[in-house]
């Protein structure tokens, strides 16, 4: 095991901000000291020959081609407007000016 005990577990929550129960401190122990063990083991096993990854299974991109289709005009679009001025939809104000 690693060498994270209660007293650094207590530590750290103080710097945190964090209030731990003496349960919840032995606790946390001993799950860090398992977190810190297991990250250990796999730093030991990796080496400069083995490269970094963010994912085990390789990802490829599954877009399609961007084509260009049918496309609405201007006045299409704007024919199903409630309200339209100069070629624009035209929609209440959000924002106060002065």
């Amino acid at each position: 095991m690693a060498a994270i005990n209660r007293d650094d577990v207590a530590h750290l929550a103080q710097l945190a901000h964090i209030e731990m129960s003496a349960d919840e401190l032995d606790r946390m122990a001993g799950e860090l000291a398992v977190i810190v063990d297991s990250v250990k083991s796999v730093s030991e096993v990796a080496g400069a020959d083995i490269p970094a990854t963010s994912h085990p299974i390789p990802l490829t991109n599954v877009l399609r081609e961007d084509v260009v289709g049918h496309v609405l005009t201007a006045g299409q679009a704007l024919s199903g407007a409630p309200d339209a001025q100069g070629g624009r939809f035209r929609v209440p104000a959000i924002l106060e000016e002065d």
